[in-house]
């Protein structure tokens, strides 16, 4: 339960985090579903990547 409240918690603040980068100067024209794929295989990346960090990082206490 506690896994799923904190990947749920950081997908929140990595979504507000990237939503500062406009992404769209990568991708050309006229091909949204590409960025948005790649915007959510981010989100998807990060979130895993930073809550195995924390739950790394409290096993040690």
């Amino acid at each position: 339960m506690i896994k799923t409240l904190l990947y749920f918690f950081v997908a929140m603040v990595v979504l507000f985090a990237l939503d500062s980068v406009n992404i769209n100067q990568i991708f050309k024209k006229n091909k949204v579903f590409q960025a948005r794929l790649f915007y959510f295989l981010i989100v998807l990346a990060l979130t895993h990547i930073i809550s195995k960090m924390i739950l790394e990082f409290s096993n040690l206490f």
